[in-house]
């Protein structure tokens, strides 16, 4: 007969077997765990290692080739826009630097730039539609015409652009009382500035877009006010092209917002400006709106390619 005590010892062996395997079984499993964990470790640092060393050699790459653009630049562009000249149209937030790049290059192409016209935030202001449309109405030349069912930006993008652009050789490098009257107005109300000569009637626009989209309520209605003054540009002179960095192509910017209009079929755009190479497809862009081409280029949603294809020849100005 099997007393208490033989009992009480077989199951004390049981409980003590139990835990022996639960001890060395966690002591297996820790271990296995534990090289997965350095294995997984291990891969993750040669990983990120990898990316920093590719990450460098694109760095490197980009650098040449804005180095390789910068450098070559002046041969690219020369005698391109020979006979022509250049407005330059700056908006609230754009890029000082890209303004004055795209201005020499546009010189070592050939063209004479006339000035730059300033847009200040005022003229995109809500409250300042109703005056907007009554100076505009107010400064209207005998030879400005007022698209159909034109708002207020319109008509002033269309007394603007009749001020300091035309597609008449014979007025090119000219001003006027009317074209004047038309810039003091604006820049007494307090809705531009201008520097240099832009009153001389140059027959192509670069507007540089705003280095980030406006994040101001009526953001949007500022880019619609700004299409409606590219648009105007385009009409009065012999091509327009507007250009910014690839930021103005991301959503809320200005680029984005002109691809997406109607504008997009007559008013060329460039999304890198910002670079050399971005600023000689500008030039490229400018002889082929000379030939009545416009296109969307760089890299941004909405662009055809990253220049025009094919390229237009050097030295053909149309």
């Amino acid at each position: 007969m099997i007393d208490f005590r033989y009992h009480l010892v077989s199951i004390v062996a049981i409980f003590l077997a139990l835990a022996l395997g639960i001890v060395l079984g966690s002591t297996t499993l820790s271990n296995s765990v534990s090289d997965t964990l350095r294995q997984q470790a291990s891969s993750a640092a040669k990983t990120a290692n990898q990316a920093r060393l590719d990450q460098r050699r694109t760095e490197r790459q980009l650098a040449g080739e804005e180095q390789f653009a910068s450098g070559l630049s002046t041969q690219l562009v020369a005698e391109r826009l020979k006979g022509q000249s250049v407005v330059l149209v700056e908006t609230p937030g754009a890029s000082n630097d890209s303004i004055e790049q795209v201005s020499e290059l546009a010189k070592n192409a050939g063209a004479a730039v006339t000035g730059r016209v300033t847009v200040q935030k005022k003229l995109l202001d809500d409250d300042q539609r109703v005056t907007v449309d009554e100076l505009a109405t107010q400064l209207k030349g005998d030879g400005v015409e007022f698209p159909a069912n034109a708002d207020a930006y319109a008509k002033a993008g269309a007394v603007l652009a009749g001020a300091i652009l035309t597609r008449d050789a014979a007025e090119t490098g000219r001003e006027d009382a009317t074209g004047a009257a038309v810039l003091n107005g604006f820049k007494q109300a307090g809705y531009l500035t201008a520097s240099g000569k832009p009153g001389q009637h140059a027959t192509l626009a670069v507007m540089v877009a705003p280095s980030s989209p406006y994040a101001y309520e009526g953001g949007g209605d500022a880019n619609k006010a700004l299409i409606s003054l590219a648009t105007a540009l385009d009409d009065a002179g012999r091509g327009t092209v507007v250009g910014g960095p690839t930021t103005s192509a991301q959503t809320g910017g200005l680029i984005a917002a002109l691809r997406d209009s109607d504008a997009e079929k007559s008013v060329s755009t460039v999304d890198t400006v910002d670079t050399s190479s971005g600023q000689v497809v500008a030039i490229l862009a400018l002889q082929n709106e000379i030939g009545g081409k416009s296109g969307q280029y760089g890299t941004g949603d909405g662009a055809s390619g990253y220049l025009p294809s094919p390229a237009p020849t050097a030295g053909k100005n149309g």
